[in-house]
């Protein structure tokens, strides 16, 4: 064996020997380059790992964070649509560093009539409007909306401050030492929009019977994250890119009128000082019923509700431990109704709140869709750790807060619906209450990158909607991706871009990386390894501030498989797959060397002496002789049909090349090459294929799994459309 190597490698040497001194002979100078290949590692990209965030992926021993506790009194004022709120906040530095100040988030203040977030925007005349649409356009009058602040103050005495728009900092008296803690005031007020005529993430929908849906989030002044990657994430919120926060325990009190139904983030405290004794004996049932929802409150008793209005008010009592963020609903409409999820052994509430307006859909299918998500996500992640997660029904929204969650899907008038009224309901709870888990408890930085929330909580998404009606979400999310990615290079932007400057948000943010994703699982690693690997990266970051370096690190850490490729161009880039066939040689076995083998044989006599016996391989269909294997073949059969393939990659994205040989008695026989077959060359390359059948057609990605966006080269012998066969068949006529 080392003979032949040494003989081997003699000839390579004296090929190569010639061809260098050819090439200086000529005296070509040639320029030197870099590492381009496609298969280099993320080294020059990602973040250097250190003691905090670590090489693994996982978080370090000097990993930190930040806790902010909140105990706040809220009043929603009904006859003016205000919230009066008065919250303490007290920040536990838990950073190695001495911090001189505190930055805290003031999101209504992006509605606020000296927002500048309109401004930002680039707009044109329209040769035509509505006078509605010209008067909201062009003769705008202040609402009023934003916060009015009206304490900041520690101690009972005033604290320093300074408003930047989205963002308050807050002047410490005396630098905050690690390990240190700081308690304030705040005071404030703002006026709630109208969702439908002012827009916004969180604020009421109004009927015509006079009544409000109040879905509200965003509502109180909150502290902005403080980091060992970014320091102070105090970007400005211009609507789109949503946030990054720290966790905490809570205490609110929300005051709201007394016949309204309220249910937020947390456990309530005080049930028998809200509810009456029905509506507790029926939750007490929804806490062992796990096979089918509890109505709290029926349709019948929200309709009586709705037509009566008090000057009375309740207060709801709510804590909660360890969540980032806090919201609540409150009406005087809303049918309640709630069943018992079991996650793995610990009983969770799937709970529900709509208005009439919302059934039959909402009865029908939203508990059901929120207990179908705890299950289904826990098993890819870490076992929900929360005791409920509620879906509230609101016309136009689609948002996600910890523990609740507000959601569009309405019927007609008349009840009805159409599949695909259902599917968008069900598949917005599915993945607004998903988003408890990416990233309300795997805590992504959404400001800056909001595929690391939307985007794998899509993913998972796709997979739970799968077990929930395998009908109504069938579909290819890689074939379905395809049309995005082949558009417009100048309209489109790499995954790896901040949100607020992303072209395309939807498919940018949310269908690539969950396509992604699903390709990687389903194609490149493998369910097995690449649940574990996604397992292992949910549970290292629960309750912590993963980056994207940390998600590709674990996902590789985890499961033994380099990615770096995928990341570079999935993620990086807006390359595109599109993988072909070129051209398709059928050879035949034979006897006889071809006239350039037989010069070798001459010229490298001791080499070819060392082989032993040989036999041929040519392209010349009068030189086979398919015997010439079988006196070598040991009683098994000679496959009798030989192709060369060459398969082409104009595409500049990797992926595994996954070939379809079709042969004459109609089998099929799939064969896949990792995506390392592209190493040595990412332009061409080629496979042999030897069978005792003759294959009859081949297929490159026959299932459509790598989001080729063109597969007009996928074919051999390639596909003439129906109306070049309709041409065809004319002028042979």
């Amino acid at each position: 064996m080392k003979k032949i190597f040494l003989l081997v490698f003699s000839l390579f040497f004296v090929v190569a020997s010639n061809f260098a001194q050819e090439k200086k002979n000529k005296k070509e100078v040639q320029q030197g380059h870099i590492d381009q290949n496609k298969f280099r590692q993320l080294k020059d990209v990602l973040a250097t790992p250190n003691d905090q965030h670590t090489a693994s992926g996982a978080p370090g021993s000097q990993y930190t964070q930040q806790k902010v506790d909140y105990v706040m009194d809220i009043r929603l004022e009904e006859s003016t649509n205000k919230i009066y709120g008065d919250e303490t906040i007290t920040y536990h530095n838990n950073s190695k560093d001495q911090l001189d100040y505190l930055w805290v988030q003031l999101d209504q203040n992006m509605r606020a009539d000296d927002s500048k977030t309109p401004l930002a925007k680039s707009t044109g005349a329209s040769a035509f409007i509505t006078p509605k649409n010209f008067q909201n356009t062009y003769m705008k009058e202040g609402k009023g909306f934003g916060f009015n602040i009206e304490k900041v103050e520690s101690e009972g005495k005033p604290l320093s401050h300074f408003i930047n728009r989205t963002m308050m900092r807050i002047n410490l008296p005396n630098p905050l030492a690690s390990g240190e803690t700081f308690k304030f005031r705040i005071k404030w007020n703002y006026k709630i929009n109208d969702i439908n005529k002012d827009g916004g993430r969180s604020g009421l929908e109004s009927f015509p019977d006079g009544n409000n849906n109040y879905t509200i989030a965003q509502f109180f002044p909150r502290l902005a994250v403080y980091n060992n990657v970014e320091g102070w994430q105090n970007m400005q919120f211009w609507g789109r890119s949503e946030w990054a926060l720290e966790f905490g325990d809570y205490e609110v009190n929300l005051t709201v009128p007394a016949d309204h139904i309220v249910d937020a983030t947390g456990v309530l405290q005080n049930e028998k000082n809200v509810l009456t004794k029905t509506q507790r004996k029926r939750w007490e049932k929804a806490r062992t019923t796990f096979d089918k929802p509890v109505m709290i409150v029926t349709q019948a008793e929200a309709e009586k509700a709705e037509k009566g209005r008090t000057s009375k008010t309740k207060t709801w009592k709510f804590k909660a431990k360890r969540v980032r963020d806090f919201a609540f609903a409150s009406s005087r409409k809303y049918i309640w109704d709630a069943m018992a999820t079991n996650v793995n052994g610990k009983t969770v509430m799937a709970v529900s709140l709509y208005p009439k307006e919302g059934n039959p859909l909402w009865e029908e299918h939203s508990t059901r869709a929120v207990a179908t998500t705890l299950i289904e996500y826990s098993k890819l992640t870490f076992d929900y750790p929360y005791p409920k997660a509620i879906s509230v029904h609101s016309e136009r929204q689609g948002m996600e807060y910890p523990m609740i969650c507000f959601n569009f899907g309405r019927p007609n008038p008349d009840g009805t619906y159409s599949d695909r009224t259902k599917k968008g309901m069900i598949g917005v709870i599915v993945h607004e209450v998903g988003h408890n888990f990416f990233p309300m408890i795997v805590n992504s930085d959404e400001r800056q990158w909001t595929w690391m929330d939307e985007g794998l909580n899509s993913f998972v998404e796709i997979l739970a909607e799968d077990v929930y009606d395998p009908v109504l979400f069938a579909g290819n999310p890689a074939k379905n991706i395809t049309r995005y990615m082949s558009g417009d290079q100048s309209n489109i932007s790499p995954i790896m871009s901040q949100g607020d400057y992303v072209k395309q948000f939807g498919p940018n943010a949310y269908t690539k990386p969950a396509a992604g994703l699903y390709i990687l699982r389903k194609t490149i690693m493998g369910p097995e390894l690449f649940d574990h690997a996604f397992r292992t990266y949910s549970k290292r970051w629960m309750f912590k501030h993963p980056t994207p370096a940390d998600f590709f690190r674990s996902m590789e850490d985890a499961s033994g498989m380099d990615l770096d490729w995928f990341w570079r161009g999935w993620f990086y880039t807006t390359d595109v797959n599109d993988i072909g066939i070129k051209a398709v040689k059928p050879l035949y076995l034979t006897d006889k060397p071809s006239e350039r083998v037989a010069k070798l044989k001459e010229q490298y006599k001791q080499y070819f002496d060392g082989l032993g016996d040989l036999v041929y391989i040519t392209d010349k269909k009068e030189d086979a002789n398919p015997k010439a294997m079988d006196k070598y073949a040991e009683g098994k059969e000679v496959p009798s049909y030989i192709y060369s393939v060459e398969f082409e990659k104009p595409g500049g994205l990797i992926m595994p090349l996954i070939v379809e040989l079709t042969y004459a008695d109609g089998s099929t026989e799939k064969q896949t090459f990792p995506a390392q077959i592209w190493m040595k060359n990412d332009k061409t390359v080629k496979r042999v294929f030897a069978s005792t059948k003759e294959i009859k057609s081949i297929k490159v990605d026959p299932d459509m799994e790598t989001a080729d966006v063109d597969t007009s080269n996928n074919s051999w012998p390639k596909k003439e459309s129906k109306k070049f066969d309709e041409f065809k068949n004319k002028v042979k006529n």
